[in-house]
């Protein structure tokens, strides 16, 4: 698939922030973008079982407040707020550890809508290692699945198993890595710390260069 990966990039508006959960040091990696599609039509493809894989990955469980969902080969956990079609919080639970992920979409102008999402995570070693790219990329995937699932419902979903290793995936990756270790720079990470990160990021995503630490 040909895709524009210089316009992919610039869709996306990618903002961390510093803050404390429950007393600890956090960060909030948020990822915002307009779609061509209207606001319940965006909720429902954000929260329907039946299309969340058509972009992202399958899901099972209870899909409602209070209700436990898992991702395929991902992350799980609880439903934490549902305010239909505006709204959505939930836990991130995976590798035993627990971040909150919170969706957000309005109107943004005729016949667009906008989704915002925004991963907390603990500042831990994890975080120091790679910083917002960690989630800040997967996220992005994402959000390109979102745009093909919209624009193009009948072809086929991206194989995630392999479109890391393709020509576009690679440049996608490499992409919004930079992109996050400015992000990360932007709020108050020191220009080297950051490009390590986003380096590390972009080997882990990609698999093909072992960054030294």
């Amino acid at each position: 698939m040909d895709l524009d990966i210089e316009r992919l990039l610039r869709a996306v508006e990618r903002t961390v922030s510093s803050l404390e959960h429950d007393g600890q040091a956090a960060r909030a990696v948020t990822l915002a973008r307009s779609y061509a599609t209207t606001v319940e039509d965006l909720w429902d493809a954000v929260t329907s079982a039946k299309r969340i894989p058509r972009w992202f990955l399958p899901v099972s469980g209870r899909l409602e407040l209070g209700g436990r969902y898992q991702l395929k080969g991902n992350a799980g956990g609880t439903i934490t707020h549902c305010e239909r079609p505006s709204y959505l919080g939930l836990t991130w639970e995976f590798g035993g550890e627990v971040s909150w992920v919170e969706a957000r979409l309005r109107s943004d102008g005729t016949g667009r809508s906008r989704l915002t999402i925004s991963h907390t995570t603990l500042v831990t070693d994890h975080w120091h290692k790679f910083g917002p790219g960690a989630v800040g990329v997967g996220w992005e995937m994402g959000l390109l699945g979102m745009e093909l699932h919209l624009t193009q419902p009948k072809e086929p979903k991206l194989d995630g198993a392999t479109f890391h290793t393709t020509r576009v995936g690679k440049a996608l990756i490499v992409g919004s890595s930079a992109a996050w270790g400015r992000a990360a720079e932007a709020a108050g990470t020191a220009p080297d710390v950051a490009c390590a990160a986003a380096q590390r990021t972009t080997a882990f995503y990609t698999g093909d260069t072992v960054v030294s630490d």
